[in-house]
């Protein structure tokens, strides 16, 4: 993919949490999110919250190991009244942390890259793509900024190998050496993913290589069809080349 400059993770998390306290405050959270079936607003609320508290625990302690429990004290309200107060109160602890901790020091992610700045940028992607979910439960259009969200799509592909331990058809990505071209209409970035007999992953300098199928939209789009909150059908989505491949890729590549 083409090389820029990353996102200020830690301010984004911020301004997306600040968007969505922003739609739900005084919202119907008992209104069912149609893109997370069985789960209400204030389930959304409580996931996205819950995530920003338990990672930044991890953040704190510097975990040099996977967890062996995910209990965290959450500071939840009893009313789900105050949900939106506690969300704005999550990322609080979440900036706190940020300021606290050496976001370049190594620890234990499930992911790419190795080092606590992993759980800041995960964070933001969790609070983005949900701050939409609430969105479209409201009936309200989403943008997302073209430069965050090629950072999404990079973040999403990058750790996509990795996931398999909790999302488990993630495993069957496997191919003799086949490979779909992610591009960005807008910003210009792509990404070539290849299919091996062994797995698969983003293959670095692809740029001459050419693909045996081609996923191009916005990147916006882009980044919510990874998430499925896009479908491929969508007349912003262009799809080229094997669509067996394609439908292969997108049957097993959901976390």
């Amino acid at each position: 993919m083409n090389t820029v400059d990353q996102p200020d993770h830690s301010a984004a998390v911020a301004a997306e949490t600040a968007r969505f306290v922003g739609l739900v405050k005084g919202a119907d959270l008992t209104a069912p999110v149609p893109t997370c079936p069985g789960w209400t607003l204030a389930d959304l609320i409580k996931h996205t919250g819950s995530v920003q508290r338990w990672f930044s625990v991890l953040l704190r302690q510097r975990v040099q190991e996977r967890p062996t429990s995910r209990d965290v004290d959450l500071q939840l309200p009893e009313q789900v009244d105050g949900y939106a107060d506690w969300l704005t109160a999550s990322a609080a602890v979440a900036a706190d942390t940020f300021a606290s901790v050496d976001l370049d020091a190594p620890m234990w992610v499930w992911g790419a890259d190795g080092h606590a700045r992993f759980w800041v940028r995960r964070m933001l992607f969790e609070t983005l793509v949900h701050r939409v979910d609430a969105e479209r439960t409201l009936g309200l259009a989403s943008t997302i900024d073209p430069a965050l969200a090629r950072d999404g799509v990079d973040e999403f592909l990058a750790n996509l190998p990795f996931a398999a331990f909790f999302a488990p058809k993630v495993a069957e990505l496997r191919g003799s050496d086949q490979s779909i071209r992610f591009q960005c209409a807008d910003t210009g970035a792509e990404w070539l993913v290849q299919l091996r007999p062994d797995g698969f992953g983003v293959v670095a300098d692809s740029a001459a290589t050419t693909a045996d199928a081609t996923v191009r939209a916005n990147a916006a789009d882009l980044l919510l069809l990874l998430y499925r909150r896009v479908d491929r059908s969508a007349e912003m989505i262009e799809s080229t080349g094997d669509a067996e491949l394609l439908d292969h890729w997108f049957t097993n590549s959901a976390f």
